[in-house]
This record gives C-alpha cells, sequence and structure tokens, in this order.
C-alpha cells in the first residue's frame, strides 16, 4: 500500500502544483492572486487520482474487494503527500516572487471593499487586522500548516466518496 501512496500521490501531487503555478502565473488577476474557483476546481481534479488508487489497489493488490477503512487510509496518504507537493510547490512561488502575493492580495481585498462602499473608518480597521494576518503569514511555521490545510479537507472528502463507493466490487469491476 505504501508504493501505491507513493505513486499515486506523487502524481496528484505533481498536478496539484502544476495547477497552482499555473494558476498564479498564467491566470493570475489585474491584482496578481488566482481564481480561487480555478484553484479548487485544478485541486479537484488533481486529487481525483486517489479513486483511481483505491481501484487500481482493490483490483490488482486485493482480487476486487476492498473495505471502507483501509480504503479510506490509502485515500488519505495519497491525499496527505499531494498536500505535501502543494505546499512545497507554494514555498517555492511564494519565495521566488519575493512573497509579493500578500502584498497583491492586501492591495485586492482593500479595492474590493472600497468598490463596496465601505468606510474610512472600516478600511482602517480591515488594513490592521490583514496586517497582523500578512506578519503571521510571513512565518513559515505559520504558514506551511495554513497552506496544508487549503488542500487536504478536498482530500478527506474526495477519500470518503471513493472509499465509500469503491468497497462495492459491483462499481467498475476489474476487467481481466
Amino acid at each position: 500500500m505504501t508504493r501505491i501512496i507513493l505513486v499515486f500521490g506523487s502524481i496528484a501531487g505533481s498536478l496539484v502544483a502544476l495547477f497552482l503555478i499555473l494558476g498564479m502565473t498564467l491566470l493570475a488577476g489585474s491584482d496578481g492572486v488566482g481564481s480561487e474557483a480555478i484553484g479548487y476546481l485544478g485541486m479537484l481534479l488533481s486529487l481525483s487520482i486517489i479513486f483511481i488508487a483505491i481501484k487500481r489497489h482493490r483490483d490488482i493488490n486485493l482480487g476486487g474487494v476492498i473495505r471502507f477503512w483501509p480504503a479510506l487510509a490509502l485515500g488519505l496518504g495519497v491525499a496527505a503527500l499531494a498536500g505535501v507537493f502543494y505546499v512545497t510547490a507554494w514555498e517555492i512561488y511564494f519565495n521566488a516572487t519575493d512573497r509579493a502575493f500578500m502584498d497583491s492580495y492586501l492591495n485586492g481585498q482593500i479595492a474590493a471593499r472600497e468598490a463596496a462602499g465601505a468606510t474610512a473608518a472600516e478600511l482602517a480597521a480591515f488594513r490592521d487586522e490583514m496586517s497582523a494576518m500578512m506578519e503571521l503569514y510571513g512565518n513559515w511555521w505559520f504558514r506551511l500548516p495554513m497552506t496544508f490545510i487549503e488542500i487536504f479537507p478536498i482530500g478527506v472528502l474526495v477519500s470518503l466518496i471513493s472509499a465509500a463507493l469503491l468497497r462495492n466490487r459491483k462499481l467498475l469491476p476489474h476487467r481481466v
């Protein structure tokens, strides 16, 4: 099972890292921030590899039968490894761009609030709140888990659904 996690986790992680870098460089808006919808769609597509990993393990290694908990464990392992790839890709991008993401993000959020008609006092309070967040985000010990938390819940969801579906041996049976 470890080999399956390493192989499929690396594939999913490489895909999600590619989506991250492409999204932040090619699809970034005028504020320098990529589309959240495209980002999460890329994560979901990349993490669909979990379904393939569980199915392959069920069909090739286990003779077509897998229980829910082992399937879930396999899926979570793939999701965790993909999350490590995602965090690594984000750290490379974040540091290669001289941490400009936070300034772009802050300016975009302030512009959006101004456009929505926020008062000067509300904008000042928001700036203070975001400055504290930016200071925290500048520390790797805060940034790494926060980045991992972006992707891992999606992996948990895909793992739960895949494990629930693939425990049924009649769903997409292995054909020899």
